[in-house]
This record gives structure tokens, sequence and C-alpha cells, in this order.
């Protein structure tokens, strides 16, 4: 399961800073106190995929990301954005990583990295006829936002299909399976806004 993960949603994106990514990585398992091993444990990845990343070598996709992300008890805008110690922050367009995934659809992060605050928006286009893939629960008390722009959205939670048109909105418990998903014949944009609570300590 880890290999096809990892064979499956690993690209590497000009656009996006390997080696910065990878810092980051490296400096929030630092300073959690964990190995490499430990972290690619409770991710569900690899340890060499784990180096490969913090050395700046590979650029994980956003599933890869989201176990990373969650493994830390932060968000994926946290790993590939700086933090912002600034009142107020604009983000400019040509400055939001845009992460692929598989079957060409994107999710672009349009949320700046504020210290203290796990809180995470994003933009996802889903071609028609493509699916995310599934995520993992986030930690108990995370909450996620979500409303679709264009097209028609097929949300999974734990398994219970949900169909969104545009316009249509929604609010989930995080602390669940979810997958999204395009059934669609023509593009689906949505915006996703996620509160992310800090994960237990095993």
């Amino acid at each position: 399961m880890i290999s096809s993960i990892e064979d499956a949603e690993t690209a590497v994106d000009g656009d996006l800073d390997l080696r910065a990514i990878g810092e980051r990585v490296r400096r929030l398992r630092k300073g959690r106190g964990d190995t490499l091993a430990t972290l690619a444990a409770r991710a569900g990845l690899s340890v060499s995929m784990l180096s490969a990343v913090e050395r700046g070598e590979k650029a994980a996709t956003v599933l890869v990301l989201h176990r990373i992300a969650g493994a830390l008890s932060t968000t994926i805008a946290r790993l590939v954005e700086e933090e912002s110690p600034v009142r107020a922050t604009i983000l400019p367009r040509d400055r939001q990583a845009v992460i692929p995934g598989e079957g060409g659809w994107t999710r672009r992060i349009v949320s700046p990295v504020v210290p203290g605050i796990e809180f995470e928006m994003m933009v996802t286009t889903l071609p028609p006829g493509i699916d995310a893939g599934e995520y993992d629960p986030h930690p108990a008390g995370s909450h996620e936002y979500l409303l679709v722009l264009e097209g028609e959205l097929t949300l999974t939670l734990d398994g219970v299909e949900h169909r969104l048109a545009a316009g249509d909105a929604i609010h989930h418990d995080g602390h669940c399976r979810h997958g999204y998903r395009n059934d669609g014949d023509t593009a689906c944009r949505y915006v996703l806004a996620m509160t992310e609570a800090p994960r237990r300590r095993p």
C-alpha cells in the first residue's frame, strides 16, 4: 500500500520550492522529537520517501503531503508556505502553491500561514471523471467547510456519498475518511476550508 501511494502520488512540480518544503518538514519533525522512522510510520510512508522529501529531492502531491501534515498535526499550507507575522497578509496568485494530483487535478493553497493558527483554505479543480482519492481522518475536533463553485462534486464521508451541485455548501466533522470525485461531464471547482485540531501524542 505504501509503495503504490508513493508511486501514484509523487511528481516533481517546478513551481514548488522543494528544498524549503523539506526543511520545514524536518524542522517540524525535530521540533516534535520524532525520528524519520517514527514520522514515516505515523504518516504511512516509507522512510526513504520521507527522507527524499526532507532533502528536497521529491515533491509529494496532495495525498502524500496530506499524510505528512496530518502526522505532524499541521496543514499542507504550513509545509509549502512560510509563516507571515503581520496582521494582514496578501497572498498574490503567483505565490500560491499549486499541488498536482494524479489524473490532472490540482489543489491551489490560498491561505497564508499565520503563527499559532492551523487553518487552511484551498481551491481544487477536478476534471470530468476524476477521483481525487480517499483521505485519512484528521484529528478529532477538526472541521471542514466546502463550497462548490462550478460543476458537480461527489463527497464521500465514511462511505456515505453526498452529491453537491454548483452553489451547494457543506460542513463536516474532519475526523472521518473523506473522498472527492467528479462524476460530471464538466470540470468541478470547489473551495475547501479546514481547521486542524492538534493530534494527541501516543
